[in-house]
C-alpha cells in the first residue's frame, strides 16, 4: 500500500520517502493499466446481436437456433440466443437482458405479434436496430426490417396442393379448415393465401366446408377483410399447439356425419398441427383417405410424408432465412442498408421486407429437395 503520513506521525527520512513514493507511483500506474484493460475487455465482450425465439418446445425453433449458430461460426460478431417459452413477459425480459449486454441488433420472432411491440420499442429506445424474424411484430413503428418467407405464397402453395389433388369433375368434397394462432399475423397471411386458391373451388361446389360456419358465410367472397378472417381463424385455430389441434380435429370428426368423411381435404397450418390432425383423421374408420397440408419440413413430418401419413409440407429453408437475417444485421452494424424486396403493413408502418424462397415437398421429391440439398441426411429417416 501507499502511505500518506500526517502531522504528528513518524515520517521516513527523505531518501526512504523518495523510494516509497516511487514504489507508490508504480503501483498506481499498474492499477490504472488494470482498469483500462478491464474496461476494454467489457467493451470487447459486449454482444453484437441478440436473437429471441418463441420457444424451444417446438422442433422448428430448435432448428432455427442451430442454423443461427452455424451461420455465425465464421463471423467476427458475437451473438446470444434466448427462448421466450411462449410467454410475452419472458420475451420482454429476454429483450431487456440483451439490451443490458449492449446489443446493436435485435432479431426477434414474436410469440404474440401485438404484445411484442413493447419489447421492440424498448430496443429502439436503446438505439438498437430491430429485425422482426419470420413473424411480423404488429402495431409499432419500432421495427426496422422484416426477414420472412413469403407467407401469403406459403398459403397459396397449401391451397394449390389441395386443389390439384381433387378428382376432376367431382363435387362436395369435404374440406376441413385449420389455422394458426390469432395472435400471430402469419396465421392471417397463410390463411389469406390458401383462401385465394381454395375459394373459387368452394364457390363452384368442388369443396364443401365442414367445420367453419364463419367460412361458410363468406364462401362466395374471394378477398376477405381482416375481421372476416379473424372470425374464421377464431373458429378453427390450433394456437400452433399439437394437443389443441388433435382435440379440435377429434371434436370436428365427432360432430361430422359419415357423408362429411370418406376422402377428405385438410388445410393444416404447419407440420406440428398437421401430424396431430392426421393422427385424428387416420383413427376415424369412416375416413377412407385424406390429403393434408403442412409447412416447415420438420423431421417428424418428413418421416410422416415418407410413410404416407402426411401429404405435403412447404419447405422454408431456414438456412436462407437465417442467412438473410444475419446479413441484414451485419450491414446495419456496419452502417449500411439491407436490400429489400417488399413491404408488409403492420398497422403502424409499412415494414421493409427481405423474402426467402419456398418449395413444396411431397413423397415424390422429398429426397431431391431435402436430402440432395444437404438440408437433412438420408440416415435421419426410415425409407
Amino acid at each position: 500500500m501507499c502511505y500518506i503520513f500526517a502531522k504528528g506521525v513518524k515520517t521516513l527520512n527523505s531518501e526512504n520517502s523518495s523510494k516509497e513514493e516511487g514504489k507508490c507511483m508504480k503501483k498506481l500506474l499498474l492499477l490504472g493499466t488494470f482498469f483500462v484493460l478491464l474496461i476494454s475487455a467489457v467493451v470487447n465482450f459486449a454482444l453484437d446481436v441478440g436473437v429471441v425465439l418463441p420457444t424451444n418446445a417446438e422442433p422448428r425453433w430448435v432448428q432455427d437456433e442451430t442454423r443461427f449458430r452455424d451461420a455465425l461460426k465464421n463471423t467476427k460478431y458475437s451473438v446470444e440466443i434466448l427462448f421466450s417459452q411462449g410467454l410475452p413477459a419472458k420475451e420482454r425480459e429476454n429483450v431487456e437482458a440483451l439490451i443490458a449486454k449492449g446489443i446493436k441488433v435485435l432479431i426477434i420472432c414474436p410469440h404474440d405479434a401485438v404484445a411484442a411491440a413493447a419489447a421492440a420499442e424498448a430496443a429502439k429506445k436503446a438505439g438498437v436496430y430491430v429485425i422482426s424474424y419470420d413473424r411480423l411484430i404488429m402495431g409499432t413503428d419500432a421495427v426496422d426490417y422484416y426477414v420472412t418467407f413469403d407467407s401469403v405464397e406459403v398459403g397459396r402453395a397449401m391451397g394449390r396442393y389441395l386443389v390439384q389433388n381433387v378428382k376432376a369433375g367431382t363435387k362436395n368434397n369435404p374440406l376441413y379448415l385449420y389455422a394458426g394462432a390469432l395472435s400471430d399475423n402469419n396465421s392471417f397471411l397463410f390463411f389469406q393465401g390458401a383462401w385465394e386458391i381454395l375459394q373459387p373451388k368452394i364457390a363452384d361446389g368442388t369443396f364443401r366446408i365442414i367445420n367453419s360456419s364463419e367460412a361458410e358465410k363468406v364462401k362466395n367472397k374471394k378477398d376477405l377483410t381482416r375481421d372476416e378472417m379473424a372470425k374464421i381463424i377464431g373458429q378453427v385455430t390450433t394456437n400452433w399447439d399439437f394437443n389443441v389441434a388433435k382435440r379440435k380435429a377429434e371434436d370436428d370428426l365427432t360432430r361430422a356425419k359419415a357423408a362429411d368423411k370418406g376422402t377428405v381435404y385438410i388445410l393444416a397450418p404447419n407440420d406440428g398441427t398437421a401430424r396431430a390432425i392426421a393422427d385424428a383423421f387416420r383413427a376415424d374408420k369412416d375416413v377412407k383417405a385424406y390429403y393434408i397440408t403442412g409447412q416447415d419440413a420438420e423431421k417428424a413430418s418428413v418421416q410422416y410424408i415418407i410413410d404416407g401419413k402426411q401429404s405435403m409440407t412447404v419447405f422454408k429453408d431456414v438456412r436462407l432465412l437465417v442467412k438473410d437475417a444475419i446479413n441484414a444485421a451485419q450491414l446495419l452494424i456496419e452502417g449500411k442498408k439491407p436490400t429489400t424486396t417488399a413491404t408488409y403493413d403492420n398497422g403502424k408502418k409499412k415494414v421493409p421486407a427481405i423474402q426467402s424462397q419456398i418449395q413444396t415437398v411431397t413423397k415424390d421429391n422429398v429426397k431431391k429437395i431435402l436430402i440432395d440439398s444437404g438440408y437433412y441426411s438420408e440416415k435421419d429417416f426410415k425409407w
